[in-house]
């Protein structure tokens, strides 16, 4: 007997639907799966096999063929064991599966029955949406995942035993909520003593969408204002939580919820170029596109291979990533915001206020050329950290609240998203875009007419202060950039480390 199920398989994020067909026929006892099927779903008989046994159904002993079409495209996963057994309890006469015939299975068995979570369900429940799939029986552990996701019909069963016998339960979701309790204590910018210049270069980060970098001496507070940049960014709308959430799906991280808060991703400068653009056999994302809508820190800039940092250059312009290999072409989105902390030299004590560097000038510019120019150029924001002093250590908090900057923001945030073409941040727009939208007033335009002749910036920094000028403008909710905004945005934005 001949019968088909359906099920998904996915590459990258792209998704395609598989028809698993199972043929139960006279002949000596064999389980074969055909269909470019990996190893993950080879292993499928055997746990299929024992499933089926401990579920209490019986395993019929003739020949069992399975295809899994189309039969010209790789498919990976242990996903596939849940339609395979189903659809071979159907095929040998101990299942009807008319009245699923139209839905998607999805769901690894344990030797015991039990239906197991599986990576990349909401990417393929995603992609089978837009191809008018509406009916997804999923493991409950996966369930969650679907829970933003309108005019589809989500099942779920606890095991093949459950399902067969007592059919699965539809999964009813309340009204969603995208703020989440964290079971860790918030991080908050005022935790961070002095440091007035860096707090307001992250304001500035997150309000424009601007690539920053702090250069300091160790333990001057770098990383811990690093980690505090996602609690000033706007809250993520709901298909930026889809979108983040999706990738997170097909990466195995996304444990039963949605990714609801901004990622913060800081790799070991040892991360080689796979890790931090993605790919592999099965194309996994990397470092860049888990940071997708959220933050980038990479700590000890010049610590990592060169090669790698150079691997950045397409995402940080596109916005994306294309992962090229032999096999396969995928692609990931990679728009996040990239943060940098470095040591000023070998030692970390080069220009430290109270302690003695031991590095000549010479080995000094050796250690910072190991960040190529055209990449240290696409850092709108640079400061220079020096460790707090005495009195800020043992002060009380100086500096505003999280919560309290975080509003200043998402009010800048909205005139950009009103004004720029396209909702861009400031960040983001091109020369021509940014030259529509800057509207100096008389002033500003002679103070940086001024700047230009004098410093002799180059095209790419003059825009760059353009863009930075026109933040500083949306955070103060200017409708011009003024001299004042012109003048910070200088601070923000000059090299902050000279060698002699």
């Amino acid at each position: 007997m001949f019968v088909k199920l359906l099920s998904a398989a996915y590459l990258g994020l792209e998704t395609f639907p598989v028809e698993v067909q199972v043929d139960v026929s006279p002949g000596l006892p064999l389980f074969s799966v055909v269909g470019l099927a990996d190893t993950a779903v080879k292993e499928a008989k055997e746990r299929v096999r024992a499933a089926v046994k401990n579920s209490g159904f019986s395993f019929p002993s003739r020949r069992i063929t399975v295809n899994l079409s189309p039969s010209d495209r790789r498919k990976a996963g242990s996903h596939f064991d849940l339609p395979i057994a189903l659809a071979l309890l159907a095929a040998s006469g101990q299942w009807d599966p008319s009245p699923f015939a139209d839905a998607v299975f999805l769901g690894e068995l344990a030797l015991g029955g039990e239906v197991k979570p599986v990576r990349g369900v909401l990417a393929m429940v995603l992609g089978l949406k837009r191809l008018g799939f509406r009916r997804f029986v999923v493991p409950p552990q996966n369930a969650g995942e679907l829970e933003l996701l309108k005019g589809i019909e989500v099942y779920s069963a606890a095991s093949l035993e459950e399902l067969v016998k007592r059919g699965p339960r539809r999964v009813e979701f309340k009204t969603p909520s995208l703020r989440r309790e964290s079971p860790l204590p918030p991080l908050d910018l005022a935790d961070v003593r002095g440091q007035r210049l860096a707090k307001r270069m992250l304001e500035v980060a997150a309000a424009g969408f601007h690539h920053a970098a702090m250069v300091g001496a160790p333990g001057s507070g770098k990383s811990m204002l690093a980690k505090r940049l996602p609690t000033l960014m706007p809250p993520m709308e709901e298909w930026e939580v889809l979108e983040v959430s999706q990738v997170y799906s097909v990466a195995g991280l996304l444990e039963g919820g949605l990714i609801t808060e901004r990622p913060f991703r800081s790799p070991h400068y040892t991360a080689s170029e796979a890790a931090l653009i993605g790919g592999g056999k099965h194309p996994t994302p990397g470092e860049v596109s888990l940071a997708h809508r959220g933050v980038l820190f990479l700590d000890e800039l010049p610590e990592f291979n060169r090669k790698v940092l150079e691997v950045l250059r397409q995402p940080l312009e596109e916005g994306k990533v294309l992962v090229s290999r032999a096999e396969y072409k995928v692609e990931f989105p990679a728009r996040f915001l990239w943060v940098s902390a470095l040591n000023p030299c070998p030692c970390g004590n080069y220009k430290h206020p109270f302690k003695e560097c031991v590095c000549t000038p010479a080995k000094v510019r050796r250690y910072l050329r190991k960040v190529s120019s055209p990449l240290w150029e696409r850092i709108d924001l640079k400061v220079w950290v020096n460790p707090p002093s005495e009195a800020e250590l043992l002060g009380p908090p100086d500096g505003e609240s999280s919560a309290v900057v975080r509003k200043r923001v998402e009010a800048a945030v909205a005139l950009q998203k009103e004004r720029n073409p396209g909702g861009k941040f400031n960040g983001e727009l091109t020369n021509a875009e940014v030259e529509k939208v800057a509207d100096l007033d008389p002033k500003a335009r002679a103070f940086l007419e001024k700047v230009v002749a004098k410093v002799r910036l180059s095209a790419r920094s003059y825009y760059k202060l353009l863009k930075v000028s026109r933040t500083l403008a949306d955070l103060e909710g200017s409708p011009s950039v003024k001299v004042s905004h012109v003048s910070e945005a200088l601070n923000l934005t000059r090299e902050p480390l000279e060698v002699q």
